[in-house]
């Protein structure tokens, strides 16, 4: 793995997207597919910070459809890594949606999306070791880990019975 050790900040995007008429459907309400598109475009450009290399998505999961994003409204996309894996990142987005006249604004979305970098060839390259330093970035590390295994086991990639961090939730583990 790469000797350099990044803080969450550096890898810090915020990214702001004006819902206009083409971006809704017929209920006036941004289209969630638009807003994962702007997802994706944020949290690919954290995940580069962080990398300093091309990277590509490798899985979004647990997307949050909390509060619709009326026409008009203001959209913050707020991106950071939150752990380093051997040649992936795991990001998390906080979309924010906020009506400019009315002065209301409201967590509308959460998410995890995973990248992996590659080289210039498309061969996955080491990245960069995080290093949290918040009580809230260690909490995100900490359960970053969990979270890449339950996304292994999902796509058949590991079989349950290592995802030793996971069961750990749901189990006491004998010591031997």
């Amino acid at each position: 793995m790469s000797t350099k050790v990044k803080s969450p900040k550096e890898s810090f995007t915020i990214m702001n997207e004006l819902v206009l008429p083409n971006d809704t459907n017929t209920l006036n309400n941004l289209m969630g597919g638009r807003l994962l598109h702007w997802m994706d475009i944020a949290a690919a450009i954290s995940a580069q910070k962080h990398c300093n290399r091309i990277v590509v998505t490798a899985s979004v999961d647990n997307v949050s459809f909390k509060q619709p994003i009326k026409l008009g409204d203001v959209i913050t996309i707020e991106a950071k890594v939150t752990r380093a894996f051997h040649t992936s990142v795991e990001v998390r987005l906080d979309v924010w949606a906020e009506n400019i006249p009315s002065g209301s604004r409201v967590k509308s979305n959460e998410a995890y999306y995973t990248f992996v970098a590659l080289d210039q060839d498309g061969k996955t390259v080491p990245v960069a070791e995080l290093s949290p330093e918040s009580p809230e970035e260690i909490e995100l590390y900490d359960g970053a880990l969990r979270r890449r295994q339950l996304r292994l086991v999902l796509a058949g990639k590991m079989h349950p019975d290592d995802a030793k961090e996971l069961k750990a939730l749901f189990f006491k583990i004998k010591e031997d």
